[in-house]
């Protein structure tokens, strides 16, 4: 299927799923505004701890801000966008993945517009808040090609957590219970990258940016785009990463969907 197809088709299910949740729009605004504050929460609780200790490791309020803020930025996409992910362990528990499995669509983009986290949205305006007001209090020089390389890291970022987010929920095609953990465990390990990961052991910064690359959402672009020379040019490696990351989420994804069996109902 061509690309401008499935973007069709993607952004045809999108609306609808966003008609359907705009009919509460109480229920809108109470999940924006919830998911706004706990970020805003978060953020003070930074600021307190700086506060009192100015440098932590070699690192300043605003560069750990904005690490903060990428892990919500990239969450809010994630659900804005794509949170059918979370929907999976439904899907397959309750056989409902049998009517995707006879549409002419892509299973991977059923899924992925089968539900919208309106609580993406405000993790994504105070996570582009915060951002914004890094890049403003940090003191950088922007050049053209910078700023190119800025946004390629933002974009593999959310490559990379909506891929992790797959990741996980894929193992509802394993752990088929209604009570499935191993998503939410895969995605509060996202904490550990709230923060530079030289404050970790070096078994855990291996694991954040190999097996679950975490690091490559938030700490590796914020060595590039903050100049932090001792890391200098790890951050190439986030395309590779993604690249990775993506490929891996799909065949992951297709190798659970091999051993769906349905509920036989």
């Amino acid at each position: 299927m061509k690309i401008s197809r499935m973007i069709y088709l993607y952004r045809r299910m999108y609306v609808q799923q966003l008609k359907a949740i705009l009919e509460y729009n109480k229920d809108f605004y109470i999940l924006m505004c919830s998911a706004a504050l706990t970020q805003v929460l978060g953020f003070v609780f930074l600021w307190v701890i700086y506060d009192r200790i100015p440098d932590i490791n070699g690192w300043q309020f605003w560069e750990v801000a904005f690490m903060y803020a990428m892990i919500f930025l990239t969450e809010g996409i994630g659900s804005l966008f794509f949170e059918g992910t979370w929907r999976m362990s439904g899907l397959v528990n309750r056989g409902e993945l049998d009517r995707y499995l006879l549409r002419p669509v892509p299973v991977i983009l059923q899924i992925f517009c089968t539900g919208i986290g309106i609580n993406g949205l405000g993790n994504l305006l105070i996570g582009g808040v915060i951002i914004w007001q890094a890049f403003t209090h940090g003191q950088l020089h922007w050049t053209l090609g910078k700023a190119a390389i800025t946004l390629l890291l933002l974009a593999t970022a959310v490559i990379i957590r909506v891929s992790i987010n797959l990741i996980g929920n894929s193992a509802a095609f394993w752990i088929r219970n209604a009570g499935n953990a191993f998503p939410l465990m895969v995605h509060n390990l996202a904490d550990l990258a709230k923060y530079p990961i030289t404050l970790f052991p070096q078994a855990v910064r291996i694991f954040i940016s190999t097996v679950l690359p975490y690091a490559f959402i938030s700490f590796y672009p914020a060595t590039y785009i903050f100049d932090k020379s001792e890391w200098h040019g790890w951050w190439m490696l986030a395309p590779l990463v993604a690249i990775g990351s993506a490929a891996a989420a799909y065949g992951i994804f297709r190798f659970g969907l091999s051993r769906y069996e349905s509920t036989g109902n």
